[in-house]
């Protein structure tokens, strides 16, 4: 604690935390190039503590920034320079709403070596006999969500979080994304469409060229999946039908950017919960401003036709994959701010045809074949049940959300009607992809860029908790 120092502004903290983590990452890789292993031991992350002198009531509209009581409050963080314009907002806030103290310094956690970008001669270290102690490994036994989940020892140690994330657990989400996506985590936007089809990539990959070759828009460039990048100075001449838009790895990710980062990624998360949980669980630790499926149901309603959009409004989790962190007897509402914005976007693309879509309660199972039941089973399965629409992962990543305190929304396009002897077959699949897939990409587009133009429209409390809260969004 003697090695804090106190600092006088957000922007002057947020430098020393930048040049803390630069120093211990260049730090690292002069000791693993010089074999001074010893030396290892300074390689830590920095930390930021905000002491809240006093406590005193403040508007009750403040969405974060506030705390229940005064008292010491701290963070332990990685890669500040990728948060800072997040980092910059929350300590602002959170000054701006007390009177306080902010303080800086490294702290008692070191970094593992394979964390930082560039480092070589990991292997060596780890045979250096009694100097290997002193460099860490990148245990799980230090990645855990005991802030986000509300754990009671998280929430009453002598100093109080400020984030949701311990720096090792921030390090393994930013690993895997790169590992999943196979491009570097620092161009992931703020606004995030999920999908779990490539000809959704492409229809966005096209719409995002067209935006950066009129020289008018709001994106500056487009990274693929590949790394490649495409700015204004060249994407007119480039055609799209001729991209390798194909990836090796699971997760393809499009970045469509923004100077100021509030543009939109999306990524192709393939099919299931498990993978809905998989990036969520990642991408989380970014604090993106809001994530938004895009997918296809099968439809439940008689009435419905092929193409017709559920906009989710409720979710019936029948996945299992997030029962242990947010029991089924809390319910995962919608956002208003997420489904008003969505409504307006399907009413433009669609020319007001509002009997194209309707609200309803989606169900996600993690049962592909669901439907191969006899008629009985399904009549008990869905008895009672309101849901208008089945798919696998809206319920995951809307529980996340839920969860990770990011708001969420689903738009789904209805592919086949199963119990109305409309199953999915191939020829059907087909049409039905070719008519629907560039309207449903823009309603979605459509409605993230007219939150990023208000984004304090998504400042909501509706997934601000009672306790177990930190005051960073």
């Amino acid at each position: 604690m003697s090695e804090l120092q106190h600092v006088n502004t957000v922007d002057e903290a947020i430098d020393r935390l930048a040049e803390l983590y630069d120093h211990s990452a260049d730090l690292a890789r002069r000791i693993l190039e010089n074999g001074n292993y010893d030396d290892y031991r300074a390689v830590v992350y920095p930390k930021v503590v905000v002491d809240v002198k006093e406590w005193r009531p403040i508007a009750r509209t403040e969405p974060f920034g506030y705390v229940n009581e005064a008292g010491r409050y701290s963070a332990t963080l990685s890669k500040p320079g990728l948060m800072r314009s997040y980092l910059h907002d929350q300590l602002t806030r959170l000054t701006g709403n007390y009177p306080c103290e902010i303080h800086v310094g490294p702290s008692d956690i070191r970094i593992p070596p394979e964390y930082i970008r560039g480092v070589e001669g990991i292997t060596e270290a780890r045979r250096a006999g009694d100097s290997a102690d002193a460099i860490p490994r990148p245990t799980l036994d230090d990645v855990h969500d005991a802030i986000v989940d509300g754990e009671w020892e998280a929430f009453h140690g002598e100093e109080k979080p400020l984030f949701q994330f311990g720096p090792q657990r921030f390090d393994i989400a930013c690993a895997r994304i790169e590992h999943y996506t196979g491009i570097q985590v620092d161009t992931v936007q703020k606004y995030i469409l999920f999908t779990n089809y490539a000809m959704h990539a492409f229809e966005f990959v096209k719409f995002g060229l067209r935006q950066i070759a009129s020289g008018k828009s709001r994106y500056s460039s487009l990274i693929l999946p590949n790394g490649q990048k495409i700015d204004s100075e060249h994407a007119a001449q480039v055609d799209v039908d001729a991209l390798t838009l194909a990836s090796r790895y699971q997760m393809p990710r499009y970045d469509l950017r923004t100077p100021d980062g509030d543009g939109i990624t999306m990524i192709n998360i393939g099919v299931g919960p498990s993978n809905a949980k998989t990036i969520t669980d990642c991408l989380a630790v970014l604090r993106p401003e809001a994530w938004i499926m895009i997918g296809h149901c099968a439809g439940l309603d008689g009435r419905m036709r092929i193409g017709d959009l559920i906009l989710g409004n409720a979710y019936q989790r029948q996945d299992h994959i997030l029962n242990e962190r947010i029991t089924r007897d809390i319910p995962i509402p919608a956002v208003p701010e997420i489904q008003r914005a969505l409504e307006a976007s399907v009413d433009e693309i669609y020319g007001g045809d509002h009997s194209l879509m309707r609200t309803g309660t989606v169900l996600s199972t993690d049962d592909r074949n669901w439907e191969w039941h006899t008629p009985r089973e399904l009549w008990e399965w869905l008895r009672g049940s309101t849901a208008a629409a089945v798919d696998m992962e809206s319920c995951a990543l809307a529980t996340n959300g839920y969860r990770y305190r990011i708001p969420y929304g689903t738009l789904l396009s209805v592919s086949d009607l199963p119990l109305h002897a409309v199953p999915k077959l191939p020829a059907q699949a087909q049409a039905f992809y070719s008519n629907s897939k560039e309207a449903h990409v823009m309603c979605a587009v459509r409605a993230v860029e007219s939150l990023a133009d208000d984004p304090e429209r998504l400042r909501t409390r509706k997934l601000r908790r009672a306790m177990g809260e930190v005051p960073f969004r």
